[in-house]
């Protein structure tokens, strides 16, 4: 049991409790302290009155007041949602080429875009743009698709190779296995990738890059044009990338184009429209326009 006893030196009763010779005493709070503490119990009752406090089941006691955090911010998002309704009625009615051309509409779009860009296509292109391994950039002049603000509005309406009806390429398309599917001979295929490399000066194999060019000529400018300028360049519609130039979607090496050429490549991007509004689409395509690649 503890004993309480006076402390010798300051004649304050201790509390009883000792650790290793060492004794507790027993002061009082100060009085400031004490006072304090009462206003706030006094308050917390008030508070109780006052304001919601008590869960009861589906319920809460309301307080006198009747406020609500909950309730506040409810309105606030509705007061938000009415400042943005016009713009937005706006952005839905008009053409991508006709929100361009109105100064306000577009200030809106882009400010919209960004965010929507963030939450929706950041984690794949990069939150400015800059694109990634297998994954476009859309912050240059190369396109695939396409870079007018129509152009991109479409691609991010109907997605690339995605299961809706007005997909651009077809779902399960994409480039040929050329080595898989036993099409090139793996001596075909490395010539053909010294060709390639000839085109951006950095072929380490002349003789091989010659005879490339005749497979090249043979396979591959059906889609990528007879320059290697890219199917867009060439007049055609199926997504084919320019094979001459300093940006490459998977790879520039030797090595990376051997692996493309073998097994063949099929990008593929969903189609926003199924979890989109067009209000958001267009947004999104003003948006990525403005990145600094837009045509």
């Amino acid at each position: 049991m503890a004993q309480k006893e006076k402390d010798a030196l300051s004649g304050v009763e201790t509390t009883g409790h000792e650790w290793d010779g060492l004794r507790e005493l027993n002061n009082p709070l100060p009085k400031w302290w004490l006072y304090i503490f009462y206003v706030c119990i006094a308050w917390s009752l008030v508070y109780y009155v006052l304001y919601p406090a008590w869960p009861l089941g589906k319920t809460y006691t309301k307080g006198l007041l009747g406020y609500s955090q909950r309730e506040e911010l409810v309105a606030k998002l509705d007061e938000g949602k009415k400042a943005q309704e016009k713009y937005l009625t706006a952005i839905a009615a008009k053409s991508v080429d006709d929100i361009q051309k109105d100064k306000d509409l577009l200030a809106f779009a882009m400010a919209g875009g960004r965010s929507y860009f963030n939450e929706n296509c950041a984690a794949c292109h990069g939150a400015g743009g800059q694109g990634a391994k297998g994954f476009p950039t859309l912050a240059d002049d190369v396109w695939l698709w396409g870079g007018s603000t129509a152009d991109i509005y479409k691609t991010i309406q109907h997605g690339i190779r995605s299961d809706d009806p007005d997909t651009r390429g077809t779902a399960g398309s994409g480039m040929t296995a050329f080595g898989r599917d036993g099409i090139l001979k793996p001596e075909q295929i490395n010539q053909v990738a010294e060709y390639v490399l000839s085109l951006n000066k950095r072929s380490t194999d002349a003789a091989a890059a010659e005879k490339g060019k005749a497979v090249y000529d043979e396979n591959c400018a059906a889609c990528h044009g007879d320059k290697a300028q890219g199917s867009l360049a060439a007049g055609m519609d199926v997504g084919a990338p320019p094979l001459v130039q300093a940006n490459w979607l998977y790879g520039a090496d030797k090595a990376t184009i051997v692996q493309t050429v073998t097994n063949g490549r099929a990008g593929m991007m969903p189609a926003w429209s199924k979890r989109l509004d067009d209000a958001t689409i267009k947004s999104l395509a003003v948006y990525v326009h403005n990145l600094g690649g837009g045509k």
